[in-house]
């Protein structure tokens, strides 16, 4: 099964090997037939701790690593991670 790929933007990366990424989709509502925003956060590993807020990134669906990490960062703007 392949793993997801999500993009977004950091919204906090104060603690540890840690940041927060906010991905943005657009759906159309099941009834109004418009199309709205939904965003959720996820919690993804920055092994370096190079990523500041509001630094586009990639993450990628791993195995869990903690309580709440589930994702590791890919790349952010071209660069490797």
């Amino acid at each position: 099964m392949p793993k997801r790929i999500l993009s977004g933007v950091v919204v906090s990366s104060n603690s540890n090997k840690t940041i927060i990424v906010n991905v943005t989709r657009r759906v159309k509502h099941k009834l109004y037939k418009k199309i709205i925003r939904q965003s959720n956060k996820y919690h993804a590993h920055d092994e370096n701790n190079k990523f500041n807020v509001g630094d586009t990134v990639s993450i990628v669906e791993s195995k869990p690593i903690s309580k709440l990490k589930k994702w590791k960062v890919l790349y952010s703007n071209g660069e490797t991670s």
